[in-house]
């Protein structure tokens, strides 16, 4: 016989309310576990968080050759998209060459090439993080991440560089100064340089395995610089940091393999400076000054300015005991630079010269390349100029063009295995853009200089001859005066104007009527229209109230290029409409290929088989369609 333990009309016992208790404590600790496990398996899981690729194929180093003077060919090119993540300023696109392979870094992570042919090895992204750093040393690389979102999650992850096989993973620290605008942070000798939440600490940890080696804490006062634009750079033996401390700053070269200090110096600014190291010198910008040490930290060359590097750090090279740097001195013109060889074991300046505002420079060998962002003033392609460690240069031709101002990626250079490869920033695809990586090989020589790519001077048409009385009286500029202007590439000048510029000719005023300033009404509007002679930047006129139809304010015919053949030009013009913030295709106006470019229709880039022409006329609206049309009509049947 079963008793009953609850009287008929009582409350529940001490026992049920137990048991009560017990089961509300049991369901929550289960919704718990099951949250806990959901975040660790499912929210934070690497299964589906994690797209990486590995490969087992192996790799072939190359030698420290670049190709030959003379015209450069694409080899082969890739275009990597700005990645805008939650962090701001970590939007930049980095590439280095090492050990036969390419890698490109950006928020979205690490993608490796195989740097002959351009073709993928391995990657490596997580979905829903941003990646902020990455370093490099020996065979193995590191990359730092952060969850989107959640700034106090964040990994690093170490990977062998030449599979792309994860080795270690590891939560809770910085990298050690990671730059801005490359994403890298200083690795040496096989260890990683991380920081704690303060950096007032340095650690080195082993890139292959991750396990903290040394620790060293800062000079009293002092800390790392977070998100500045390039606070530090290492090599296999030596890395050099920038240090905030108190207002001033503060260069610390250490030994990465065991964290000792080899040299520490002053420097003359509180903001943080720009730092590049080559092998065995140390360049350092700031806004005082340009300073380069030798191994032992010892300055051996100063260059003082508050404005020598712009808003980078000044290109330079080691070639031997020589350090060539490319500056632009205090007071000079945006077109205006300077490059300057000094010798490092005594700091003697061994020659100079006026040189272009390089945008990057790389070496092989004995051999300097030096990336100018136009190869002369009215033309379009980006030049190379190889410098040779005498000084002596010799220019040639870059099959894309450039425009420094863009954001995206800081142009680069690098040379090996007998290419050269540069990186520059493009706008398209907008509103993003991207950084288009460009291997370039020795090209075939043609009957003209190397200058113009292997072209004939004789082949490049007079600009004047482009258009005829009837074609500029169509948007009534029949009565003119034509303005030309000729062009030159170092010591080749081409043979008829590249340039020219119809502006209608000055009518004198009836008598009595002066107007409020004593000038026809039409020559005080008069506005001379012209297309940027760096760039193509025009259309950005707004056009004014006016009768029907009048008169063209003044139009400007510019030859951009002339390749060797149709295909080339067809790539030149692909790489100038994507270095615009906007540009439209035009398939009406009778050549092979046509963008607007600009806010309005008044600037118009036109590729006729192997001709690139840039037509500038702002007003009235429809000219410079017009215009373009009579040009492509006269390069397919020149006029007589």
């Amino acid at each position: 016989m079963v008793r009953s333990l609850q009287r008929p009309g009582s409350g529940a016992r001490p026992l049920d309310r137990g048991r009560l208790a017990l089961g509300l404590v049991s369901g929550a600790l289960t919704v718990a576990l099951c949250a806990v496990l959901i975040d660790r398996f499912v929210l934070n899981a690497e299964w589906w968080q994690v797209r990486h690729t590995v490969t087992a194929q192996p790799v072939v180093p190359q030698g420290a050759v670049g190709p030959p003077p003379g015209p450069l060919a694409v080899s082969w090119e890739r275009t990597a998209r700005t990645h805008h993540g939650p962090v701001a300023g970590y939007d930049s696109v980095a590439y280095t060459v090492a050990q036969g392979q390419v890698v490109t870094a950006s928020g979205r992570g690490l993608e490796v090439r195989d740097a002959r042919t351009g073709g993928t090895r391995w990657s490596y992204r997580r979905t829903g993080w941003t990646m902020l750093g990455w370093s490099a040393t020996r065979s193995r690389l590191t990359a730092y991440f952060e969850r989107d979102g959640h700034r106090g999650d964040r990994q690093f992850v170490g990977l062998d560089a030449l599979s792309g096989g994860v080795l270690w993973r590891r939560t809770g620290e910085h990298p050690a100064a990671a730059s801005r605008t490359t994403l890298q942070w200083p690795a040496g000798a096989g260890v990683t340089l991380t920081t704690d939440d303060a950096r007032h600490e340095l650690n080195g940890r082993s890139a292959a395995t991750g396990a903290r080696l040394w620790s060293r804490r800062l000079p009293a006062g002092c800390r790392l610089f977070e998100g500045a634009a390039h606070p530090s750079d290492g090599l296999e033996s030596l890395s050099a940091l920038a240090l905030d401390c108190g207002g001033r700053s503060r260069l610390l070269a250490v030994d990465p393999a065991t964290g000792r200090v080899r040299w520490d110096r002053s420097l003359g600014s509180g903001e943080s400076p720009e730092v590049s190291m080559l092998d065995g010198v140390t360049l350092v910008s700031d806004d005082t000054a340009l300073r380069a040490y030798d191994r032992d930290g010892s300055p051996f060359a100063v260059w003082n300015g508050d404005d020598l590097c712009g808003d980078a750090m000044c290109p330079g090279v080691l070639v031997g005991d020589l350090l060539i740097v490319a500056y632009r001195p205090e007071g000079a013109r945006g077109d205006q630079g300077r490059m300057e060889a000094v010798r490092v074991s005594s700091g003697r300046r061994v020659w100079e010269r006026a040189a272009p505002p390089y945008a990057a420079l790389a070496r092989a060998g004995d051999r300097v390349y030096a990336l100018r962002p136009r190869l002369a003033r009215g033309l379009l392609p980006a030049g190379i100029d190889i410098v040779e460690s005498g000084g002596g240069v010799r220019t040639t031709p870059a099959p894309f063009a450039l425009d420094p101002d863009l954001g995206g990626v800081r142009p680069w250079l690098a040379a090996a295995g007998g290419l050269l490869y540069a990186a520059v920033p493009e706008a398209a695809p907008r509103p993003d853009g991207a950084a288009r990586l460009v291997a370039l090989r020795g090209g075939p020589s043609g009957p003209g200089p190397a200058e113009l790519g292997g072209v004939a001077g004789a082949d490049w048409p007079d600009a004047c001859g482009l258009l005829k009385k009837a074609d500029l009286a169509t948007v009534r500029l029949a009565d003119h005066v034509t303005r030309p202007e000729r062009g030159s590439i170092g010591g080749v000048r081409l043979p008829h104007p590249v340039t020219c510029a119809y502006e209608p000719k000055k009518r004198e005023p009836p008598t009595g009527e002066t107007g409020a300033e004593g000038a026809d009404p039409d020559e005080r509007d008069h506005e001379e229209i012209r297309g940027d002679q760096d760039g193509i930047k025009g259309g950005d006129r707004e056009p004014r109230d006016a009768e029907p139809e009048p008169a063209a304010r003044g139009v400007t015919v510019s030859i951009r290029w002339v390749a060797p053949a149709g295909a080339s030009a067809s790539g030149l013009l692909d790489a100038l409409q994507a270095t615009q913030a906007q540009a439209r295709r035009r398939t009406d106006l009778g050549g092979d290929e046509a963008y607007e470019i600009g806010p309005t229709a008044g600037t118009i880039a036109l590729r006729v088989d192997r001709y690139i022409v840039v037509v500038d006329a702002g007003r009235p609206t429809g000219a410079a369609a017009r215009l373009a049309r009579a040009v492509a009509t006269h390069l397919h049947r020149p006029p007589t």
